[in-house]
């Protein structure tokens, strides 16, 4: 399924990095990176494991800090925020984590309302229904309305944590690791499911991955993070057209091996 042409305004930044830098005690993560995210655009950051790239999305949602550097999200410096602030811009921003982070005890319709009610307490009770039915439509899922997580498929519990993530309808999605633990098959349905979300609720998102085949079926632009810095920038194409030793063989793993 090729990828639908996004709407991106490249003149309205949601997301700026400048300088930004994370250690470890003496295991240097982030060595100064800069980047922007556009309104409409998906942006993906590609990276080996441990490069840095899941450290990156918890700093700009406000769950890890920098050691230097800035972040500005929806305008908004995210080190110097109060607590009620942060709160307001995480809401904003939908997380979808790589293990999709969904409460075992609670049915399907509970997972999906729990952030609803929580962060807008002034719904009644037909807009919580309307809204968990309406995501749940989204990520073609309707008929798991009342299952528990364990009857789940793999694919399935990721698909219900985005559609819990798209319930505060988010400006901004932070994708960790979407493809990580599935078959190829589900992670086709789940690349698209990426691109439908852009297209249907317009937002703006960072896709973290070491998947090709998600990087080229979902980024409008591609981030390659190497050696703690963003080394290459630009369309899939113009990011592995390229003789430099460190990408090669990351594009032969995925493609030809």
């Amino acid at each position: 399924m090729e990828k639908a042409k996004a709407l991106i305004d490249s003149k309205n930044v949601v997301i700026r990095i400048k300088g930004l830098k994370k250690s470890f005690d003496d295991y240097h993560v982030l060595r100064g990176i800069d980047l922007e995210l556009y309104q409409g655009e998906n942006l993906v950051v590609l990276g080996r494991s441990g490069t840095g790239k899941s450290v990156l999305i918890k700093i700009i949602s406000g769950l890890l800090k920098a050691d230097s550097g800035s972040v500005e999200v929806l305008g908004q410096d995210m080190d110097n925020l109060s607590d009620k602030l942060l709160q307001e811009i995480r809401v904003r921003i939908g997380f979808s984590f790589q293990n999709s982070a969904l409460y075992d005890s609670m049915t399907v319709r509970k997972n999906l309302e729990f952030p609803l009610v929580r962060n807008k307490r002034n719904h009644t009770q037909k807009e919580v229904d309307t809204a968990v039915e309406s995501v749940l439509d989204a990520v073609g899922l309707s008929q798991t309305i009342n299952q528990m997580p364990s009857e789940l498929s793999g694919g399935q519990r990721k698909r219900i944590g985005i559609a819990r993530t798209l319930i505060l309808n988010p400006e901004i999605m932070l994708y960790d690791e979407p493809t990580a633990g599935l078959d190829p098959i589900t992670c086709i349905e789940i690349n698209e499911l990426i691109n439908e979300v852009q297209q249907r609720y317009k937002t703006s998102s960072i896709i973290i991955t070491h998947d090709l085949t998600c990087a080229k079926s979902t980024g409008d632009r591609i981030a390659m993070l190497l050696d703690g810095q963003f080394q290459r920038q630009g369309t899939f194409e113009q990011v592995f057209n390229t003789n430099d030793e460190r990408v090669k063989p990351f594009y032969e793993y995925n493609f030809i091996q």
